[in-house]
C-alpha cells in the first residue's frame, strides 16, 4: 500500500446547511497513509442555504470542489455530476447528514489498496460499530431490497442500499449511469455485478437519523428501489465490457 493514491469523496447534499460543514471536517480529518484527498461537493438545488455553504466551504479549503444544481434533482443527478468533477483514482460515496462515519475510510478502502477489490460496499448489518436503533420496517425493506437484488445479481451482499460504496474510477468509467434518485443504489449494484468487478464488503457504523431530524428516504423510493431491481438486472441496460 506504498504507491500513492488519490480518494475523492463525493458529497451529495440537499438542504443539509446544519451538518455540512462538521460532515467535511470529519472527511479532512481523515488520514490514510499513501492516500490524498479531494472533497467534492454537489449541492441538488439547496433552499436552505446550503449553496452558500458550499461555495464558502470550496474557497476556503483547497481540498474541497463545489459544485451547484439550479434546481434539485436527487441524489443519482448529483453523484454524477460528482463523479463527472472527482479526479481520484478511487472514488467514494460521502452522506452530508452525519448517519456515516468518514473513521470507517481506511476499513472500507482497504481491498481496493491492496489490490483485491475494484467496489467495496459497506454494510451496517456486518459490522461491530455502533449502530443506533431506529425504524424496524426500514430494517425489513432493506433486507427485502437486498435479498430481491442478490437474486438477480447472485452476489451475496448483506447491505445494498448503504450509502458507502467505494470504486476503483476504471469501473464507474465503465457503466452508465442514469437514476435521479436513490434508485442509484440498486441500479450502480446491478451495474458493477454485471460487469464481472471484484466486490468486497466491510461492516460500518450508523449513526441513522429520525424523520424529524431531516430524513429524506421513503416508501416512494422503496418501490422505485424494487423497479430498478428489476430494470437494471433483467434488461441489463448501461454496462459496457469489463475488458
Amino acid at each position: 500500500m506504498s504507491e500513492s493514491r488519490t480518494l475523492s469523496i463525493v458529497v451529495p447534499v440537499y438542504n443539509e446547511v446544519a451538518t455540512l460543514r462538521q460532515v467535511v471536517e470529519r472527511v479532512r480529518s481523515v488520514e490514510i497513509p499513501g492516500v490524498e484527498k479531494e472533497i467534492v461537493v454537489v449541492d441538488d438545488g439547496s433552499t436552505d442555504g446550503t449553496g452558500s455553504e458550499v461555495e464558502a466551504l470550496a474557497a476556503e479549503m483547497s481540498e474541497v470542489v463545489g459544485s451547484r444544481h439550479p434546481a434539485n434533482r436527487g441524489k443519482g443527478a448529483a453523484l454524477r455530476t460528482g463523479f463527472g468533477l472527482a479526479r481520484g483514482d478511487i472514488v467514494l460515496v460521502q452522506d452530508a447528514d452525519l448517519e456515516y462515519d468518514p473513521a470507517d475510510y481506511r476499513g472500507l478502502l482497504e481491498p481496493i489498496l491492496r489490490g483485491q477489490a475494484d467496489v467495496v460496499f459497506g454494510s451496517r448489518f456486518s459490522g461491530a460499530g455502533p449502530h443506533r436503533v431506529v425504524y424496524y420496517w426500514h430494517y425489513v425493506g432493506n433486507r427485502i431490497l437486498t435479498t430481491l437484488s442478490n437474486m438477480l445479481t447472485n452476489i451475496n451482499l448483506t447491505d445494498m442500499e448503504v450509502c458507502y460504496k467505494a470504486f476503483r474510477r476504471e469501473v464507474l468509467e465503465k457503466i452508465t449511469l442514469e437514476e435521479d434518485r436513490f434508485g442509484f443504489e440498486p441500479e450502480v449494484t446491478a451495474k458493477v455485478a454485471r460487469l464481472g468487478a471484484r466486490i468486497y464488503e466491510v461492516g460500518v457504523s450508523y449513526h441513522g437519523r429520525t424523520y424529524e431530524e431531516g430524513k429524506k428516504i421513503g416508501w416512494r423510493d422503496g418501490v422505485r428501489a424494487i423497479y430498478c431491481i428489476l430494470k437494471y438486472n433483467l434488461l441489463r441496460r448501461g454496462a459496457r465490457s469489463a475488458t
